[in-house]
């Protein structure tokens, strides 16, 4: 691929959603990665620079995704990523026109997120407490597991938070998502008085465990006093879901599913939601409006004039 077509160009895009856009290292890295990808494709067909890409390659590149098996969520990522590096390139003026923009990503899957009911919830949340053991290490899981249903955190802003990003008196919670953006979270009572017995008796005894310089800032330690890695909340979460009973797999991102809906399920509306999850776009949080249909039920009989 020459100097002076796709890799040039790309690594201008790069710049700009780092530097100008702000988003998160891993986002950058997603984007990379994607128009790497399509620009290799693209080159393999004798297309070396993006003034002579034509809409037609574009979907033939999207249909070579598809043959691959590449799921519907994953075509609309890729296609989503050559949508932004085709829109930049028009404003480099590094091409006539935008070719990308009438190709349409695929039907996403209709799948619903896994989300577990009320009962659940309390069920997992109970056997992380292990009938109020002060162990340090289970005063943290429940704190943990508290703290994330109550704000509906992603497991990177859970582990990422720090000391000073909770006021226990105002009873609210600064969290750091994508692209660095913050957003203040309420903390319901729950979680304030699990969180209040892990920072009273079990942080500071992990944190002695720490060697050298122990950790000040972090919330949650592990075992060794420093951070909490994401891979010990798939853990933590998992082992609770064995001890409540619960018959299904169990990942972090479930609590912030569960978080949504119930919100949903209990007449928050979406644009809260969304504000409260902090996702860009109200689309992505349209899915938490799903309706059981047990509520479908229930909802039909008390309010249809002529149900009963």
């Amino acid at each position: 691929m020459e100097r002076n077509g796709f890799d040039a160009l790309l690594e201008q895009f790069l710049a700009h959603i780092d530097v100008e856009r702000g988003l998160s290292r891993a986002t950058v890295k997603a984007y990379e990665s994607d128009i790497r990808r399509y620009a290799d494709w693209l080159r393999g067909r004798g297309t070396d620079t993006p003034n002579a890409v034509a809409k037609q390659d574009v979907e033939d590149y999207v249909a070579c995704l598809d043959a691959a098996g590449e799921s519907a969520r994953s075509k609309a990522r890729r296609l989503a990523s050559i949508h932004e590096f085709h829109k930049f390139a028009l404003a480099q003026h590094a091409v006539a026109d935008d070719v990308a923009a009438a190709v349409k990503a695929p039907k996403a899957s209709s799948d619903l997120p896994d989300v577990l009911s009320i009962d659940e919830v309390g069920r997992l949340l109970d056997a992380a407490a292990m009938h109020g053991s002060d162990d340090p290490v289970v005063l943290r899981d429940h704190a943990l597991l508290e703290f994330m249903y109550a704000t509906g955190s992603r497991v990177s802003e859970a582990v990422g938070a720090d000391l000073n990003d909770i006021d226990m008196d105002e009873h609210v919670a600064r969290l750091t998502g994508k692209g660095s953006k913050q957003r203040l979270m309420p903390v319901g009572r729950y979680a304030q008085e699990a969180l209040t017995a892990y920072l009273n008796a079990g942080r500071s005894a992990l944190e002695r465990k720490a060697k050298g310089t122990p950790e000040r800032r972090a919330i949650f330690l592990n075992k060794r006093g420093r951070r909490l890695s994401r891979q010990s909340v798939w853990e933590i979460i998992r082992l609770a879901g064995e001890r409540a009973h619960i018959d299904r797999p169990l990942h972090p991102h479930t609590l912030r599913h569960s978080f949504a809906t119930h919100l949903i399920q209990g007449g928050a509306d979406v644009r809260t939601v969304q504000e409260l999850l902090g996702h860009a776009s109200v689309t992505t949080t349209q899915i938490y409006t799903h309706v059981s249909p047990e509520n479908l039920i229930e909802t039909y009989l008390t309010s249809h004039p002529r149900a009963r």
